[in-house]
């Protein structure tokens, strides 16, 4: 349908004082548009919007994947609760979402973070690995369901570098000394037991001391300390800390760090380290001044 336009300059007859019923913006031959066609022409304008839709979509869906994917990697990321061992302040079924942000700034656990780790070496040894679906593998990949191939570990962080830890038999968990009270161990469970009790041991530097909830139903430190890292798991394992219950939505709920890590003298060891490093430090230098001095009144 060629429909004219006007160009813009008057035609010579309209300045003759041509009528005005002989006037047409429409050009020599041309089809002049009735209502029907303005409608039409609504229509197909309707329909390519709607086709245009459909073209953006599969790249709507790109982009999203692609920003779950980076969420996943960098960000958060949703993990199942698989066994018992951090009952009751995990149950079996439960997903969380482990904040996988603040290591990246070089931050590590503090003591009372409920962390995922990937297993330091055979802790999961002999474990069934389930076979995930096609949509499980989905979901997995843009970091809505846990990797079904990842071996992956969740427990309370009870002691880090530079802490000494011991538990002995029905006895109470010491850091650095100070027995620990511990609301939220799994009630009827004891700290520890006669065959899991260790220490005094203190934790290696870049590693943690783990244990879980559920004492006497927890594979954690106390059961690897003949492997190759004596039961500590290396800080370059620990994918995050676990932040929030997520799912189900009655089991809805933050995991904060229990008051029993603020307990005086739990810390004590870490907050007596700068002083003795400065000491360390400040003792070479008092002996320089010191021989300086010395020296300038036998010169003198």
């Amino acid at each position: 349908m060629a429909v004219g336009a006007r160009s813009g300059h008057d035609d010579p007859e309209d300045r003759q004082g041509r009528p005005p019923e002989q006037s047409s913006d429409v050009t020599d031959g041309a089809v002049p548009t009735t209502g029907d066609d303005d409608a039409s022409e609504g229509s197909g304008t309707g329909q390519k919007k709607q086709r245009s839709f459909w073209k953006e979509l599969p790249l709507l869906i790109g982009i999203a994947l692609l920003l779950a994917l980076l969420i996943k990697t960098f960000l958060v990321q949703a993990f199942s609760i698989p066994s018992e061992s951090m009952m009751n302040t995990l149950q079996r079924g439960d997903r969380v979402l482990v904040d996988k942000l603040t290591p990246w700034f070089g931050s590590e656990p503090e003591r009372g973070e409920v962390v995922v780790f990937h297993d330091p070496g055979g802790w999961l040894e002999g474990e069934p690995t389930p076979e995930p679906n096609a949509l499980q593998e989905v979901l997995s990949f843009i970091g809505l369901m846990p990797s079904a191939e990842d071996k992956d570990l969740i427990k309370r962080t009870i002691a880090v570098a530079g802490d000494t830890v011991e538990c002995k038999k029905d006895g109470p968990l010491k850091v650095n000394g100070v027995p620990l009270n511990e609301p939220y161990i799994y009630p009827g469970s004891t700290p520890c037991d006669a065959q899991s009790s260790f220490g005094p041991l203190t934790v290696p530097k870049d590693r943690i001391w783990v244990m879980g909830d559920n004492r006497q139903n927890s594979q954690d430190s106390r059961y690897h300390m003949e492997d190759v890292n004596g039961g500590f798991v290396p800080v370059e394992k620990v994918v995050g800390r676990a932040v929030v219950v997520a799912w189900p939505v009655d089991r809805w709920s933050t995991l904060p760090v229990p008051a029993t890590f603020e307990q005086p003298g739990v810390s004590a060891a870490l907050s007596a380290a700068p002083a003795a490093l400065g000491l360390a430090g400040a003792v070479p230098i008092v002996l320089w001044r010191r021989r300086r001095l010395t020296d300038r009144r036998t010169a003198g």
